[in-house]
């Protein structure tokens, strides 16, 4: 396993762990390592509990990417964050995602894909600020936000960029609730170890049909959106959608 993610194992659930050692950036290397340990819990068959380094969950795509990589490495970065994200959504068996600090674009993606959320209180952003800084939001995310945030919050967060405190974000949607820091690992591992007294194919049927149109179109997305003809074509305007 790469340095950037941990795996750990403990009972019924697995805990991936991604730590930079700055602020978490979705660069191809971590999307590589992520993918790699969701392999690793598919295999396990394990409850994943996703959570980042003290006070960053993920900082979302990795900047100096976007503004200085080749087509290859855009194409790269964001085919492997949306396919992360599509694949968090659909995961046989339950994920919870443990918010420790701030949570940007990618990294609020991944949340929105969550099946539990849990958030640590504090001086912390959760949201997806794309038109805050000059970017147009993917069609994928645009799919993931649909399908979770609430409605008068779901045009705020796309239109405006606007970035939210942790106890608005359970009201926006982006969380399901929000506790002391010093209690989010052990309440999300209680939520982990709670899940596995469900009947996980079950779980993972009905997640499949719930989930149905929303994994639909973020695929559709994703296929149209996210090919290297298009990402080249927006390098060369440098207008990527990220």
């Amino acid at each position: 396993m790469s340095q950037l993610v941990t795996y750990e194992p403990a009972g019924p659930f697995a805990r991936i762990t991604m730590d930079d050692g700055k602020v978490n950036v979705m660069s191809p290397d971590m999307l590589a390592a992520l993918h790699e340990a969701f392999d690793r819990a598919e295999a396990d068959a394990a409850i994943v509990v996703l959570t980042g380094r003290e006070n960053i969950f993920s900082a979302g795509f990795d900047l100096k990417v976007l503004s200085q990589g080749s087509a290859d490495e855009h194409h790269t970065m964001l085919k492997r964050g949306a396919e992360l994200a599509l694949r968090v959504l659909s995961f046989p068996t339950p994920v919870v995602s443990a918010c420790n600090g701030h949570a940007l674009p990618m990294g609020a993606f991944l949340m929105l894909a969550s099946d539990v959320r849990i958030g640590a209180d504090g001086p912390f952003m959760i949201g997806l600020n794309e038109v805050a800084i000059g970017l147009t939001v993917p069609q994928f995310a645009i799919e993931l936000a649909r399908q979770r945030l609430t409605p008068a919050y779901y045009s705020r967060s796309l239109m405006t960029g606007q970035r939210f405190a942790p106890q608005e974000a359970v009201q926006a949607g982006y969380l399901d609730r929000v506790v002391a820091p010093d209690q989010l690992m052990q309440e999300a591992e209680a939520a982990a170890t709670a899940l596995a007294g469900i009947h996980l194919p079950s779980h993972a049927a009905t997640k499949k049909k719930a989930r149905k149109e929303a994994i639909e179109a973020i695929r559709a997305a994703i296929d149209l959106e996210l090919t290297i003809e298009n990402v080249r074509s927006a390098v060369e305007r440098r207008a990527v959608p990220a």
